[in-house]
């Protein structure tokens, strides 16, 4: 699957290197794809991403949607040009003064028109078709939010043939976990959920340094169902800078399969919310 490589001579690259060419391209694509009545919003937060986030605006900007959406924007307080990206494709966006996802998404949830919510992190590249596969799940009755599966964009630290078998081991752990305990499938980069319901218990939880993103997916579990996404037309496409954190492809894959042991019990029991750190009970 090649269809990532079209972003891909904007993507990790500074700003001041974009082609203008490029930018008017994308400009024009947004223009044709806002709408000022959307039943979805689509929101991309950013934190000191300007060499990655045009690539990723670009990629939604080629969406093809049969509902009518708006794509907007959360500069998360950054120190690099991310304002500038947004500004130079006319994208509408906000400044978040406050840092941390929590935050940065809760500012698109309650600026967003839309009744559905699809987080976008910045470093991620999306298919076309996304958009429209998430908003089709949500539309279904008695369901409040969605995941969808992932893949890495290939680098020297990474090479293609080693994230095939990271990503095919990971696959397999999702979807397995994906019949008893879906909440725990959810990645932010790759989630959508019902956004009313999200504003009435007041957004994502933003005291903890991570896992804004699966704390909204417990809390909604209460509501409805959580459905875990599979197949091309939602598989997204993101940098490897989570795997680079965890060292080198063998201690990162190792550290995967650990976190994978541990939870095991989540195959073939619900957990709930059993798991989630005391902390996470201050919004």
């Amino acid at each position: 699957m090649g269809w990532y490589k079209k972003y891909l001579p904007v993507f990790e690259k500074p700003f001041s290197e974009t082609p203008q060419e490029t930018i008017e391209l994308v400009k024009a694509n947004l223009e044709r794809i806002q709408s000022k009545d959307p039943i979805a919003t689509v929101a991309i937060i950013a934190y000191n991403e300007e060499t990655r986030l045009l690539s990723c605006i670009w990629s939604l900007s080629d969406s093809k949607c049969k509902y009518p959406i708006e794509i907007i924007g959360i500069d998360n307080n950054s120190t690099d040009r991310t304002a500038d990206v947004y500004k130079s494709v006319n994208l509408p966006f906000f400044h978040e003064t406050k840092k941390g996802p929590g935050y940065a998404r809760n500012r698109g949830l309650f600026e967003g028109k839309g009744k559905y919510y699809l987080c976008i992190d910045s470093d991620t590249l999306y298919p076309e078709r996304y958009v429209e596969k998430m908003i089709d799940v949500l539309e279904k009755p008695g369901n409040v939010a969605v995941s969808a599966s992932y893949s890495y964009v290939p680098d020297k630290n990474f090479p293609k043939l080693y994230l095939w078998f990271y990503e095919l081991v990971r696959d397999i752990h999702l979807y397995l976990l994906s019949f008893r305990n879906p909440v725990w499938c959810v990645r932010g980069a790759v989630f959508a959920h019902n956004a009313v319901l999200a504003r009435e218990i007041g957004g994502y939880r933003v005291h903890i340094t991570r896992g804004e993103d699966g704390s909204m997916a417990f809390d909604l579990a209460k509501f409805g169902k959580i459905r875990f996404k599979r197949g091309s037309k939602t598989r997204a496409y993101t940098c490897t800078k989570s795997l680079g954190a965890d060292g080198p492809f063998l201690k990162a894959f190792l550290k995967r399969v650990a976190e994978s042991l541990k939870g095991i019990r989540r195959y073939f029991f619900f957990t709930g919310d059993s798991d989630k750190n005391p902390k996470y009970d201050k919004r």
